[in-house]
């Protein structure tokens, strides 16, 4: 996009309400603590969509508008930052008060990154995101993107701070970068709830039953329809309550959401909360250890425009991450963590689905599990999915070409391609899969899920997403082998996937070199530590305040860890310990410390050192 359009006269003139202060002159609140009360959940960010002429912020001229180039992600008006090719400066700030005794905060944000610079390794233009006096993610022209990203920052520390929320950005002398804003919040929650002891580790709710019967429309991009869930206490710390993870609605504008729970019975509906993902419900009575519960709820959901995970490209709707899961308490409490689009935040217990999708006959519907497909009313079909033992459900709908085939092992694979896709690119795609499943199956362990579905989009900005049984991807040999990879590194054996990305990131990058016959020999080549905080085993919340950083590191230099624990181990030993271990953790849970005590069982070497040097901590 060409400099930005309008002179910085135009822009003062352009906006009514808004207090203009220079870069040097603009005050930043101190952390004022307040006393400690019981949360009350709250977003507290005013004018967020910024359509109110910015009277709530404080900012340079010109940097709250609706026009000039740029659009909103929601409503009409946005805040533009720089995007003038010469040196300058824009800030906008806003002072929020996050309610005391909250366990639980986010800052959410939809960020648009354009710019004219050709670089790929140069910040030379950046965006700064503080709360008080604290950095919370840093911006640049690298994180350019063809639309808005959102963006979620966990800053749980400021519950009871009345504290400065601030963007600062700064512009070289040369080609321009805008940093566009929109649908600012910061949700608090959380405090009314009592989390285990620390002694208690016990995975709570138990794996569930989740039975769900749903009906589109015409397009396959609108369904409604009745969800109920089946779940047990474990644990020796009663049941209070149970969450549900709404994690779709991070693509709406909270309280405006694209997933919509209703008529909620066992139990008492709360307030949303981690940008509308969480909704709390109250159960009628402490579930003690070994005692059971259930949940019944209308479900709508409405799947938004763009090439997403959760999105529609055309004609062809993809469904991930759409029916509400039971969120994860253990021995840290609940697991509120907010959505990230840098990677995933996934983490769920393996459970049994029995799904029913009332669609047109028009369009074929690919889904996790093993579908039968039956006449519905006059021009519709009733695909039937059931899976067992998977952490979630997702599926598509639409006019897809399809070709079939199976592994030389026996496992069943569809693969499902949009229009553009030629055959022969399904067919190698078909392939592909086919080996594939069966070299990650002879390593780690047998596919157990019957049937594997592959849908194909070129448009696919993310490149390839991973569910049970099911996996959204684009034409390409190396991406299609990884994603399979995950079937077993997040699927079988199942992680935090928001706390601990590596463990399914790098392991599944790890597998797709050994199914490709790499040996990850020039592996740290080009090895550059941004600094000393940046580990292989940072959360989510770290990469999402250095997302130009997360692949190279968790990807790259987390599958160059585990060739070098191959090596240091030998051939044998690791190809061993892999399967051991996965066998140990089948439908469960790994953790950092686990696997690291698994390699140290498995070899005489002391690998102490090596945790060190290749910085994974745990």
């Amino acid at each position: 996009m060409s400099n930005r359009l309008r002179a910085l006269a135009t822009r003062a003139v352009a906006v009514l309400g808004t207090t203009v202060l220079a870069a040097a002159g603009t005050a930043t609140a101190a952390a004022v603590p307040t006393a400690q009360t019981a949360c009350a959940p709250a977003q507290v960010v005013a004018d967020g969509g910024f359509e109110s002429g910015g009277t709530s912020w404080t900012s340079s001229g010109g940097v709250i508008t609706s026009g000039g180039g740029q659009s909103a992600h929601g409503g009409t008006s946005f805040a533009w930052l720089d995007g003038y090719g010469s040196a300058h400066t824009d800030t906008l700030s806003q002072t929020v008060t996050l309610p005391a005794g909250c366990t639980s905060a986010t800052l959410g944000l939809w960020l648009h990154v354009d710019t004219a610079e050709t670089s790929k390794t140069t910040a030379y233009d950046k965006l700064t995101v503080k709360l008080g006096g604290t950095t919370l993610a840093t911006y640049s022209n690298l994180d350019a993107a063809a639309g808005y990203v959102k963006k979620s920052i966990d800053v749980s520390g400021y519950a009871g701070q009345t504290v400065s929320l601030s963007f600062s950005g700064v512009e070289d002398s040369g080609l321009q970068t805008s940093f566009v804003l929109d649908d600012v919040t910061l949700d608090a929650s959380g405090g009314g709830t009592t989390p285990p002891p620390a002694t208690d580790a016990t995975r709570t709710p138990a794996p569930a039953g989740y039975t769900v019967a749903l009906s589109s429309d015409a397009s396959g991009a609108t369904w409604t329809g009745h969800q109920s869930i089946a779940f047990g206490n474990p644990s020796a710390t009663p049941l209070t309550e149970v969450y549900l993870r709404l994690w779709d609605n991070a693509h709406g504008s909270c309280p405006s959401t694209p997933v919509t729970v209703s008529n909620l019975t066992g139990g008492t509906a709360g307030a949303l909360s981690a940008d509308c993902t969480a909704l709390k419900v109250a159960l009628p009575a402490p579930l003690a250890q070994g005692q059971s519960g259930s949940l019944g709820f209308d479900l709508s959901i409405a799947v938004p425009s763009g090439a997403d995970r959760f999105g529609r490209d055309g004609a062809f709707a993809f469904v991930g991450n759409a029916l509400p899961v039971l969120a994860v308490r253990d021995a840290n409490g609940w697991h509120l963590d907010p959505y990230t689009n840098n990677g995933e935040s996934f983490y769920t217990l393996a459970s049994d689905y029995t799904v029913t999708l009332d669609h047109p006959s028009s369009l074929l519907v690919p889904a996790t599990g093993s579908s039968v497909d039956t006449p519905g009313s006059s021009g519709r079909t009733v695909t039937t999915a059931t899976a067992k033992n998977v952490r979630e459900f997702a599926w598509a709908a639409g006019p897809f070409s399809k070709v079939s085939g199976s592994s030389a092992a026996g496992t069943a694979i569809n693969v499902y391609s949009v229009s553009g896709i030629s055959s022969g690119d399904a067919q190698s795609m078909l392939s592909t899969a086919r080996t594939a499943v069966d070299a990650h199956a002879a390593r780690f362990g047998a596919y157990p899920y019957g049937e594997l579905d592959a849908v194909i989009d070129n448009n696919f900005w993310f490149g390839g997403m991973e569910y049970p049984g099911f996996v959204l991807d684009l034409v390409s040999t190396t991406a299609l082998t990884h994603e399979i990879g995950h079937q077993w590194w997040y699927g079988i054996v199942g992680d935090d996937e928001y706390n601990s990305p590596w463990l399914d990131e790098a392991f599944t990058d790890y597998a797709t070199d050994l199914a490709l016959g790499k040996t990850g020999a020039n592996c740290w080549n080009s090895t550059s530590w941004a600094s000393s905080a940046e580990k292989i085993s940072n959360s989510m919340a770290y990469w999402d305040a250095h997302s130009s950083r997360y692949s190279t590191v968790v990807y790259g230099y987390g599958k160059c860890a585990l060739h070098d624990l191959r090596r240091t181990i030998g051939d044998t030993a690791m190809a061993t310990l892999l399967h051991d271990y996965a066998a140990a953790h089948w439908y469960g849970i790994s953790t950092t410390a686990e696997f690291k005590a698994a390699a140290q069982a498995a070899t005489t070497v002391d690998l102490t050192s090596f945790w060190t040097q290749h910085r994974i901590d745990g």
